[in-house]
Order: structure tokens, then C-alpha cells, then sequence
């Protein structure tokens, strides 16, 4: 096992998969080759256009197609992520050919590990690959492998979230050399070096010899670099502020009127510098900075040469030689990160690839960050038996109330009781603790892996369905729906809607815009009861719908209940028609 830990791969198979990845380049179609495993490398793209869709963005961003990657979202937050649309487009088109897919079936048939790699553009199609077989086959083993070689960026960070939050991290290994602009290139907008791309796309899809970067022009070498790196320079630099706990309202202010790349990092990176130490990370914060600083100049006079660098690095992703175990470094598992010179070994891997004071820095800041979610989820934790606690007083609550024959739901409506004053008490509580996750999840102050957290998840499910019908009481209560409208279109807060999505994709649901008669079921009730539009028998058809499918709770029927004090109202014909009143 290369790397420590981390790459779960050897020597062998690194240099392998590099001299296939380069052969795939040059190929027409995509390479398969069966021995123990089966290693599908992708080529390169065929046209600029295969970089850049027609959709008008500066990045030619889109959302990612949610029915092929439905766990490609925050959850909570129910975003979906970006990802760059011709890549998208050029895979579908692949997927779409029932060869690829034969291929995978044929490989888990004979369970052997599906292991898909490519080296710059090619490289997309290998990340999609393997995320499309997680989605498609997510009890499947082995596991698939994704390793690439001078890969661009092609997600934004929600697209990293996501792969974090579900654990598939270390299936994803990205290999860029110290100055290559490929996994650059994308941080910045088209329009910023697009006269100049033909020829330098010419150029990366070839194999010239160095000498050969002369013949495109020095200028447009060193311009095409120059906006490149320029523009990353602004994603870095938000980054780091950001990482940095600067709130400043200047700084969104700023992001408004400059148009940022959305792509991030993800997956494992391994940063290589000639035959030096390799420097390795997991965390796409880290891996930002790096990318950023490990390709600047230190005078302006290396722009010449390093702009040239920037183009024939890309062209020798070739593992044969250099790649040795003994040369790996593992960034994560580095408390501190010197900042100044020592005779440490990872000041000498920091140094090989050029990063300065400032690039140290910002690498300890995302470091920083991480820490600070896991102690934010530590303290989250140490709530739990509060939580819990309050959660089973509730319930109590909701157990008394059904021994007087009256809900909790229509008995906290009324409030008329001592123990409906404490209820409330009860629910404010719990609400601020609730909402405080909430918030921080909604900024990505929690670790990417915590909304898939069963405790939490199976917390929040019945945090939800214990204290969304007070809510519901609460907001009818107050005649809020005058004025706000219903409450599942204007009144529910972000924490039910936060807890259900959680649920929902815990347990693979994923059912988009479908109401959980769960916890709103009174709310849905309240509604129909004031309907204007409907007449009472189709009211009553629909709550009998209701009950035959099983999602109506008990207390829906006591004597007491908003519901039957309703239909009580109704014509005697109506009730007695209805197959509702045996159940009161």
C-alpha cells in the first residue's frame, strides 16, 4: 500500500496506470484491459467545445443530473451540485452506448474491481465513471478506483461535499504535477484566454517535444498563463478569507461583481515535483492553496519559463521512473506545518513545491477549518443527552394528553393547561438548540459527513415528529396562515425541512417535492379544512385516502380534535356516507 495509508495502491500500480492513462490519450475510444482487475482508461476530448458547453456561463457550470447522481446535493441545504456541463454532456453521450455498460456488468459479474483512470481531459470521464457505478451499484464490491493525471476541475463545492458526506473520498486519486495548467485551467472564465486556447489545446493534445512550445508564441505562452493564474488568484484568495473567519461584508461584496470559479478540488490529491517528495492531502481546502501556490512565480522574470513549464508538465504524467513509496508525504497527518526553514522532511517537500510563508499559512488555515468542524460536532455531541432529554418530556406531554382524550396537537392549540405553558417552554428549547445545527450546517460549519450520520439522523427524525404538530398548533394557534398563507408553503422552518431531507436520503427515498404526512399531517389537515375550493365530500374522500394509507395518527379522531369538531359541522348524509366514523 502506497502512500502510508492513503493511496491504496502500489508502485507498480501507480506507474501502470499512468503509462495506460497516456496511452488512452492517444486513442480514439476508451482502452480496457482484464487481468485481476479491470482498468477502463478514458482519452482525451475531441474539441475545445468538449470544455466549454453553449450555455452562456462564464464556466459552463450546470447542476448536475440528479436522476444518474442523485447523492450529488447538500441534503439540508437540498442544493443540488454544479459540475461542468460538457463534461457532463461528453459522458452521457458515453453512457448512452450499451458497450461501457457491458463492460462494468462483465466486471461485476466476475467481481473484479473496476479501476478507471485518464489523464487530462480524458480524466472527466473516469470521475464520472466511477461516480455513476457508486450511485448505480452502492452495495457493490470491491469498490471502483478513480485515479487521474493532470486532471481539470470539474465540480463545484457542493460536488465535493457530497462525495465527502458519502464516504467515497478515497476512491478518487488526482495526480498534478507541481506546474501543470490543466487542473488550472478551469478557475478561470473562458472569455479570459479564449483566442488563445486553440493553440494551446493543439498543443496539450500532442506530444512535442519541449522545444515545440516556441512554435505557439512566447506571448500568447506566458499571456494564456498569466489569465489563468490570475483569476485562480481571486478563487484562492476568497478561499482563504473565508477560511480565515473574515466576515467582512466587503468581501461577498467583491464575489458579487467578480466572477469566480465555482470548481473545487475533491477526492485525494497528490502533488508531484520532478522525482522529490510527493505531498498528499484529502482535504479539497488544502488542496485549493496548494494548487494556487505551487504554480507562482517568484520574480516576474520566471514567467517565460514557468509559463512554458506550465504546458510540458502536463505532457509528462509518467510514473515509470520516478514514483517510490519512501517519496510520499502525508499533509493531513501533520499537526504543524512550519513556517519558516528547519531541516524537517515536510518543509522540504513544502519547499520543493514552492510554497512560501504566506501559501503555509493558508494551507494551516484550512487546516484550521477542519478542526473547527470536528470541535463544532463535538459540541453538537455533548448535546445529544439535552436533546434527547427534552424530546422525551414532549413525549410525555403527548402521552398525557391522549389519557385525557384530547391530543397534543389540538391541547397546545388551546393552551388553556399548566402543562401546555410548559410544553411550549419545552419546544422553544429544543427549537434553539435545533436551529444552532441548523445554522451551522447551512454555512458548512459541520463536518461533511454529519448529515450522514445515523445518530444525528435518526435524532432529527424524531426531533421532527415529536415537536413539528406544536409548531403547526402554534402557528394556526396564531392565525399566522392569514397572513403568511399555509404553512408548508410560507411558515415551515428550515430545521423540519433540513431533518426530513436527512431522512429521506438516509434511507434512499429521495423522493423531491413529495410532502411526509409524517409530521405535517395537521398542517395538511388545516389546510384542506379551509379549502375553499373544494367542497366538503371531496374533503372527506381525501382525509379517508389518508387514513386508508395509513398516514394519519390516532389523535386525529379524539372526540376533542380539530378534525372531528370540524366534521361535525358537516351535513348528517356526509358523515354517515363517509367510512370515517367507526374510527371515532
Amino acid at each position: 500500500m502506497a502512500g502510508g495509508g492513503i493511496l491504496e495502491l502500489t508502485e507498480d500500480e501507480i506507474k501502470m496506470l499512468s503509462e495506460k492513462a497516456w496511452k488512452a490519450h492517444k486513442s480514439a475510444s476508451y482502452l480496457v484491459e482484464k487481468n485481476s482487475k479491470v482498468i477502463i482508461s478514458f482519452p482525451r476530448s475531441g474539441s475545445i467545445k468538449d470544455w466549454f458547453s453553449g450555455n452562456g456561463k462564464p464556466f459552463g457550470e450546470t447542476e448536475i443530473d440528479l436522476t444518474r447522481f442523485p447523492s450529488m446535493k447538500s441534503v439540508g441545504n437540498n442544493k443540488t451540485a454544479l459540475v461542468n456541463e460538457a463534461f457532463q454532456k461528453r459522458f452521457q453521450d458515453m453512457l448512452s452506448k450499451p458497450a461501457f455498460k457491458t463492460e462494468v456488468y462483465d466486471a461485476i459479474n466476475k467481481k473484479r474491481q473496476l479501476v478507471f483512470t485518464g489523464h487530462s481531459s480524458g480524466a472527466p470521464m473516469a470521475i464520472l465513471a466511477t461516480l455513476w457505478f457508486l450511485e448505480t451499484y452502492p452495495t457493490s464490491n470491491p469498490k471502483p478506483l478513480c485515479v487521474t493525471f493532470g486532471s481539470p476541475l470539474i465540480g463545484n463545492h457542493i460536488f465535493s461535499h457530497a462525495i465527502r458526506r458519502e464516504k467515497w473520498s478515497p476512491y478518487f486519486i488526482h495526480f498534478v504535477m507541481r506546474y501543470d495548467i490543466v487542473p488550472r485551467i478551469l478557475l478561470a472564465p473562458r472569455s479570459s484566454f479564449e483566442e488563445k486556447f486553440e493553440k494551446i489545446y493543439q498543443f496539450l493534445n500532442s506530444k512535442p517535444k519541449s522545444s515545440q512550445v516556441e512554435s505557439i508564441g512566447r506571448d500568447i505562452v506566458s499571456d494564456f498563463y498569466f489569465a489563468v493564474m490570475s483569476n485562480a488568484a481571486a478563487v484562492q484568495s476568497y478561499a482563504a478569507c473565508k477560511l480565515m473567519g473574515n466576515k467582512n461584508a466587503s468581501l461577498e461584496t467583491v464575489a458579487s461583481f467578480i466572477a469566480l470559479s465555482p470548481y473545487r478540488p475533491f477526492g485525494t490529491y497528490v502533488f508531484c515535483h520532478e522525482n522529490k517528495k510527493f505531498i498528499v492531502t484529502s482535504n479539497p481546502d488544502v488542496a485549493l492553496q496548494i494548487m494556487f501556490f505551487s504554480a507562482q512565480l517568484n520574480t516576474e522574470a520566471e514567467l517565460a519559463e514557468v509559463a512554458h513549464k506550465s504546458l510540458t508538465e502536463h505532457l509528462i504524467h509518467d510514473f515509470r521512473k520516478s514514483f517510490q513509496v519512501q517519496n510520499v508525504l502525508e499533509l493531513d497527518g501533520h499537526e504543524e506545518i512550519p513556517l519558516s526553514a528547519d531541516n524537517s522532511t515536510i518543509n522540504t517537500a513544502l519547499n520543493d513545491l514552492g510554497l512560501c510563508t504566506r501559501a503555509r499559512l493558508c494551507v494551516l488555515a484550512a487546516k484550521e477549518s477542519e478542526k473547527q468542524k470536528l470541535r463544532n460536532q463535538d459540541r453538537m455531541n455533548a448535546k445529544k443527552d439535552d436533546i434527547e432529554g427534552k424530546i422525551k418530556e414532549v413525549e410525555e406531554y403527548k402521552s398525557k394528553c391522549e389519557i385525557d382524550g384530547e391530543g397534543y396537537y389540538d391541547s397546545f392549540k388551546l393552551q388553556t393547561k399548566d402543562e401546555d405553558f410548559k410544553a411550549n417552554v419545552k419546544r422553544l428549547e429544543l427549537e434553539a438548540l435545533w436551529n444552532e445545527i441548523i445554522d451551522m450546517l447551512y454555512k458548512y460549519e459541520l463536518p461533511d459527513e454529519f448529515e450522514s450520520n445515523d445518530e444525528w439522523v435518526k435524532l432529527g427524525t424524531s426531533f421532527r415528529h415529536i415537536l413539528e404538530p406544536l409548531d403547526i398548533a402554534n402557528y394556526y394557534r396564531h392565525a399566522r396562515d392569514k397572513v403568511a398563507g399555509p404553512y408548508m408553503e410560507n411558515g415551515r422552518p428550515r430545521r423540519y425541512k433540513y431533518a426530513q431531507n436527512w431522512q429521506e436520503h438516509s434511507s434512499r427515498k429521495r423522493l423531491p417535492g413529495v410532502t411526509s404526512m409524517e409530521s405535517c399531517y395537521w398542517a395538511e389537515l388545516e389546510e384542506l379544512i379551509r379549502n375553499k375550493e373544494k367542497t366538503d365530500k371531496e374533503k372527506i374522500l381525501q382525509i379517508e385516502t389518508w387514513y386508508e394509507n395509513e398516514e394519519l395518527p390516532k389523535d386525529v379522531f379524539f372526540k376533542k380534535s380539530t378534525f372531528v369538531k370540524w366534521r361535525e359541522t358537516l351535513p348528517q348524509q356526509l358523515r354517515q356516507a363517509s367510512s370515517l366514523p367507526n374510527v371515532i
